[in-house]
């Protein structure tokens, strides 16, 4: 339920911050620079204006759907992972020998790392923890000493020794990779645009219908601004993603089932 509230305050944080940054620009502008203006200075102002705009929405609607592919990315990365996991848990069931149990039980300490210890630990950065790549290691230390009897155990064999390096990948696919400039640019030029855009609507007097339209234009987006903010941190709050296929994996092998 907190969670739930801090994020309310987030978002509303977001749509207020916009708001109150397009209005105190619009007065800001009206006082340093209304004149005498006429029609065709109106006319000029609202091309520019629309221009401006249609700018504006390209760069946030590209951002968003760039931050949307990502974070749907990094789902899927996870669900290749636990796929991955599952598939050499099982495996190492149709293996038929006592000697694929350790392998069993080194994938249900690495699922069990991952979930209880690095994900709580450095998920929230986006970062692997040694502990991981160690409960891997140890996986693949166990895969390596089978050592295969029969042309079935030799397939079991081949198949678990190239999931575990798919692990790895998705491992290495979550660990946090987007570059804090390039985000950092993306807001200066979304901040910008709402600023000459709100200073752009001087010309137009401060009427009743005009402040609701403006505050309308810097709502909605408030709105995509905090989207995207939220899409891009996709290890922090408000949409921290969790690792729940690992989750119920684990479930599923405590209970000392397959998947």
């Amino acid at each position: 339920m907190f969670e739930i509230w801090q994020n309310v305050t987030l978002g509303t944080a977001f749509v207020g911050g916009t708001i109150l940054v397009s209005l105190v620009t619009y007065f800001l502008a009206r006082r340093l620079l209304a004149g005498s203006e006429v029609e065709r200075h109106r006319e000029l102002a609202s091309s520019i204006v629309v221009r401006l705009g249609a700018l504006q929405g390209l760069i946030l609607a590209l951002v968003f759907a760039q931050e949307m592919a990502s974070y749907q990315r990094l789902e899927g990365v996870l669900s290749a992972e636990a796929n991955a996991v599952a598939d050499i848990y099982n495996d190492a069931i149709r293996y038929d020998s006592a000697e694929a149990e350790p392998v069993k039980a080194a994938m249900l300490h690495y699922v069990d790392a991952v979930v209880t210890r690095e994900w709580p630990e450095n998920g929230p950065g986006g970062q692997l923890s040694a502990e991981g790549w160690v409960a891997w290691d140890g996986a693949y230390r166990r895969l390596l000493d089978l050592v295969p009897t029969t042309p079935r155990q030799q397939a079991l064999h081949d198949n678990m020794l190239n999931r575990i390096h798919d692990i790895s990948r998705s491992r290495n696919q979550r660990d946090r990779s987007w570059s804090l400039p390039t985000f950092a640019l993306f807001w200066f030029a979304a901040i910008s645009g709402v600023v000459l855009i709100s200073a752009g609507y001087y010309i137009f007097p401060p009427e009743r219908q005009n402040i609701v339209l403006m505050t309308i234009f810097a709502t909605y987006t408030g709105i995509v601004m905090f989207m995207i903010f939220a899409f891009a941190n996709p290890y922090n709050p408000p949409a921290a993603i969790q690792p729940e296929p690992l989750k119920a994996l684990l479930e599923t092998f405590r209970s000392g089932g397959g998947s």
